[in-house]
Formats: structure tokens, sequence, C-alpha cells
């Protein structure tokens, strides 16, 4: 298998991560029907495909990846769509979060 293809598994399902979290807040604590349908149905692809990319990326690395991919995703979401609170250092640290997913994919493209 290429081994890029667990990467872009590993990115779709970050990415999916942020339509599951952002249909979790429109749930209203699960009182809303169709935000409960997006929630299962982001849900079960971004698990799908992140059990997809463990096939071939190591689990804490994948975790990492994972998670980050979504707190940059959903944190730059609603910075930029919904008008949420942001400071520089938010920013910064935010592009923290970035540069160690970049890192750790770098280090595991050397092995």
């Amino acid at each position: 298998m290429n081994n890029s293809i667990p990467w872009l598994y590993l990115l779709l399902s970050g990415l999916i991560e942020i339509g599951w979290i952002y249909s979790l807040k429109y749930t209203e604590g699960f009182t809303k029907i169709v935000p409960m349908i997006f929630y299962g149905v982001f849900g079960f692809f971004s698990a799908f495909f992140l059990s997809k990319a463990l096939k071939n990326i190591d689990v804490g690395t994948a975790y990492a990846v994972w998670m980050g991919i979504a707190i940059v995703g959903i944190t730059t979401t609603g910075i930029l769509f919904l008008k949420e609170n942001y400071s520089i250092l938010k920013i910064v640290f935010i592009l923290f979060i970035a540069i160690g997913i970049a890192g750790l994919k770098f280090l595991s493209a050397a092995k």
C-alpha cells in the first residue's frame, strides 16, 4: 500500500471529526433530531477512517494527529465562521499544535 494512503485516511478522519464535534454542539443536549443524525454519521465515518489509518500508523501518533487536526480545525472554524473569541496567544498555541502534527508526519515518514 502507498505510504501516503493511511495518512490521507487520517486526514479525512480528522476533518470529519470537525463535523462530528459541531453536530454534537447543535444537538443541544441530544434534543434535536437532525443534528443527532449528523452526529451519528460523522462519528461513524470519523472512526471508520481512523481505523483504516491505524492499520499502518502507530496508534499514539495517529491519535495525536487525529485530535490535532480536529482541534486546529474546530478552533479555526469557530474563529472564522462562528465569530468565537480568540487572542494572539490562542492562535500561537494552535500553530504549535499544527507544527506538532507536521512533525509527527515527517518523523513517521523518516522511519
